[in-house]
């Protein structure tokens, strides 16, 4: 089983999504179920509906999983495996206070050594722990030999004993840290690959250690993607307003031209635009480059727009709040002055808004305004100008420039044929 891990404390991140998305892939490539697990033990960080949120965008991206889980619902089992760990001396109390440990640290640091946990209540007698009064945290002995595994994206990988340390596992109110509660649910839900950021690399090993010492044997493959970048080449973080899903479907762009960037970033792909079935199809997670990738929005607006040219012009126009083919055509035509559909939207909601005059041709514009709402109905482009032209008595850019004001709501744009053979059967309600 492979799953998707998120904690409700936020707008969903793209490189959330990412992480989603190919998980998603290499589950149906390997015939294996896909667990959403909402990670939610951290009651103080955690934001009411922001779960809903995240279920919300998976559905829209088409991500359909086969369970779903929330981390808070094992508590005991969390509880359980840890009494199990001291019960068999692999894990200890700790009663070193947060003042205790911080002037260690400060002391570390001004050796300009790293903080290591020096392991004083690991050699607390039984007695002594007995009569310790003080609140307690639970650590887990560190490992006496280094933890190696084979990341399918960055090789092969190794820490010694020292870097992790003797951790803590369950802090003072008994509920899990996250390492923990991690690596209790993969072997609860038999997790057998791990595809997340790369910011994880460093807890993967923890993971290891806290199912070695519980006797889990089981291997589990991992994956760590290289992180995203920002336009600054710095880690994209929340206050980049693209790093947002949610802020990315209301900018308009769609669904699959999102998923299309994201599974080609760092990527070597067979063809450059694609769907989700399309990716299940060839997708391999070793061939995702080992560097970071950089966001690149411009790429992400030209796969747009090839998105939208592909999309049914039906459901297209529907985005819109419209129900007609031409409509859709008329998106799609569009997009040679616009990339999202918000962009679009906004020009076709220029072409049926009011338009009361035009200042720099205003009597042309009130002229042709009053003569096409006379005018008989034309399906062809090159009568109906023939037929304005000789009502009107206009010609020129004295015609064409309050032609296409008048048509479209703005001074440039599409050839004025292809727009009007789209927008001909709403013609009254344009010159209104």
């Amino acid at each position: 089983m492979l799953r998707f891990a998120p904690s409700p404390t936020g707008d969903m991140h793209i490189g959330n999504l990412r992480v989603a998305i190919l998980n998603y892939i290499v589950a149906k490539q390997i015939g294996e179920k896909f667990l959403i697990r909402i990670e939610d033990t951290d009651k103080e960080r955690n934001i009411d509906g922001k779960d809903e949120e995240i279920l919300d965008i998976l559905h829209k991206f088409g991500l359909k999983y086969d369970n779903l889980v929330y981390q808070s619902k094992n508590l005991h089992f969390h509880q359980t495996m840890a009494m199990q760990l001291i019960a068999e001396q692999k894990a200890f109390l700790c009663f070193c206070t947060a003042d205790e440990l911080d002037r260690k640290k400060e002391l570390a640091k001004a050796n300009n050594e790293p903080f290591r946990y020096d392991g004083t209540c690991e050699k607390l007698s039984n007695l002594e722990v007995l009569d310790c009064e003080k609140p307690s945290v639970v650590r887990l002995k560190k490992p006496q030999n280094s933890i190696k595994f084979v990341d399918k994206i960055k090789g092969e990988q190794s820490f010694e004993p020292k870097d992790i340390d003797s951790f803590v596992i369950l802090r003072t109110d008994k509920t899990p840290t996250y390492n923990f509660a991690c690596a209790i649910d993969d072997m609860l839900y038999d997790i057998s690959f791990i595809i997340r950021g790369e910011d994880h690399v460093s807890n993967s090993p923890k993971q290891i250690h806290i199912r070695n010492s519980l006797g889990y044997s089981k291997e589990i493959v991992h994956a760590h993607l290289p992180i995203i970048l920002n336009d600054d080449g710095k880690k994209m973080s929340k206050r980049d307003n693209v790093s947002s899903v949610k802020y990315l479907l209301d900018e308009g762009f769609l669904v699959e031209a999102i998923t299309n960037y994201l599974v080609a970033l760092g990527n070597t792909t067979p063809t450059e635009i694609f769907n989700l079935s399309d990716a299940i199809e060839w997708f391999k997670i070793e061939n995702i480059s080992k560097s970071p990738a950089r966001f690149d929005i411009d790429k992400l607006k030209f796969i747009n727009r090839e998105h939208i040219k592909l999309k049914d012009d039906v459901e297209l126009s529907r985005l819109i709040g419209f129900g007609d083919e031409n409509i859709g055509k008329l998106i799609k035509l569009y997009t040679q002055e616009g990339s999202t559909i918000k962009e679009i939207k906004a020009k076709i909601d220029a072409i049926f808004s009011q338009k009361d005059e035009y200042a720099e041709f205003k009597e042309e514009f009130e002229l042709l305004k009053q003569t096409i709402k006379n005018m008989p109905f034309f399906e062809d482009y090159e009568e109906f100008k023939k037929e304005l032209t000789n009502r009107s008595g206009l010609k020129g850019k004295n015609l064409f420039k309050p032609l296409r004001f008048l048509l479209t709501g703005a001074e440039n744009g599409p050839e004025l044929k292809d727009v009007y053979v789209l927008i001909k059967n709403y013609l009254m309600e344009v010159v209104k």
